[in-house]
């Protein structure tokens, strides 16, 4: 970085990949990055995400993360909700992460078979 013109494009381009995280969303996608949710991956669920949501061109999206919500034994686990509908997805990888947001987030289908945990 040379010149204080970089810096403030840079400083715009990290304002513009924050407002994902803000709240005034219609939709928010929680991802539980507690120890154990970490330590399955979330990290990688939530750089999937980040990069499905910017390819598919969403703006109304809330992408958040909370701690741990005690269902260690389903990590990663994301949760979506829109309006009073909550969908939470359990055992998400990086490719589930991009169909959810495929699926539920463009074309507003529930995936059911992540979301039950018995299957």
């Amino acid at each position: 970085m040379k010149s204080l013109d970089e810096l403030d494009k840079l400083r715009q381009k990290l304002q513009q990949d924050m407002q994902v995280r803000d709240n005034d969303h219609e939709v928010r996608v929680t991802v539980s990055m507690g120890t154990c949710g970490i330590a399955a991956g979330a990290r990688e669920i939530v750089q999937a995400m980040l990069e499905e949501l910017k390819e598919q061109g969403l703006n109304n999206v809330a992408l958040t993360q909370t701690s741990c919500v005690g269902l260690c034994q389903h990590e990663p686990l994301l949760e979506v909700a829109r309006g009073g509908e909550k969908t939470t997805y359990i055992n998400v990888d990086r490719e589930k992460a991009r169909e959810i947001v495929r699926k539920h987030l463009v074309q507003g289908q529930v995936i059911k078979d992540w979301t039950n945990p018995e299957k």
